[in-house]
């Protein structure tokens, strides 16, 4: 078996946590306080950085040939889901979560 290497298991790690917490944070936190949090805009954003994130931490596990493509727009995702999170205010997890695996996946993005 051909180990994972250290940065890349930081950046499975770092994008399975912004997938927990954005969406964690999407369904419950967002939902249940309405008005800006649910704008079409932002809850979709919310789901698509999760859902990006999910599909970046699958494809570096199974060391596919397009994790850096993945990981690049997922770094795009998480920043844009960051700024917007923190523009809104009162999501500082999801502005902490997105822009950690930001760093790591522009790192395996190269």
């Amino acid at each position: 078996m051909h180990a994972i290497s250290k940065d890349t298991e930081a950046c499975i790690d770092a994008c399975l946590a912004c997938h927990k917490i954005c969406l964690a944070t999407a369904m419950t936190h967002c939902l249940e306080m309405g008005g800006e949090h649910t704008t079409p805009q932002h809850f979709r954003l919310m789901v698509d950085c999760a859902a990006l994130c999910a599909t970046a931490a699958d494809l570096m596990s199974h060391k596919s040939q397009f994790h850096k493509q993945m990981c690049g727009l997922c770094a795009e995702a998480c920043e844009t889901c960051a700024a917007d999170c923190e523009r809104i205010g009162d999501m500082e997890d999801c502005v902490k979560a997105c822009r950690a695996c930001a760093e790591h996946c522009r790192m395996m993005a190269g």
